[in-house]
């Protein structure tokens, strides 16, 4: 039995070649190939920028009443986060002093005497920081080098950046 090629994809002029056994196996390899489905063609999604929500602080500083979040790396969460900024009263920047943006960078920011001070890892060169108005001082080490910077929070959004 003699298979026309015509009708089958590009297996099928070798198929039509062989006779018998051979003839039939090309045919079902032919029927399984036709029986593919071909993909739906989808339009991608738009692309939305997370809305980044503070991280609720561990319990054992809860007695300020404060939350943070640090992020921004890479361009999409860096947007996201910066342009969030002016909706938290302190904002923390990490940098090189060329502007290569650092991250893992250990903070403590400590209020009045009676206000346990609240130490976290900046996993990211922005952080935004929740706290009640007052006075702070907040200490950022990178590399063994501890910098200090006072801030006055509840007059409006306030940034302090670091330079290392």
């Amino acid at each position: 039995m003699l298979v026309s090629s015509m009708h089958l994809p590009r297996q099928g002029l070798w198929c039509g070649l062989w006779g018998g056994v051979a003839t039939a196996l090309c045919l079902v390899s032919a029927a399984t190939v036709r029986a593919q489905p071909t993909p739906a063609v989808t339009m991608p999604a738009e692309k939305v920028s997370p809305r980044i929500a503070p991280a609720e602080v561990p319990a054992t500083n809860a007695a300020i009443a404060s939350r943070y979040r640090c992020g921004g790396v890479g361009s999409d969460d860096s947007d996201a986060i910066r342009a969030q900024m002016k909706e938290h009263p302190l904002s923390l920047l990490f940098a090189r002093p060329g502007g290569a943006y650092l991250a893992d960078i250990d903070v403590t920011i400590q209020g009045p005497d009676s206000v346990q001070a609240l130490n976290f890892r900046a996993n990211g060169p922005v952080c935004l920081v929740d706290l009640p108005a007052g006075s702070y001082t907040v200490h950022a080490t990178s590399g063994g080098v501890t910098k200090k910077e006072s801030v006055i929070v509840g007059t409006g959004p306030k940034t302090v950046d670091f330079r290392f």
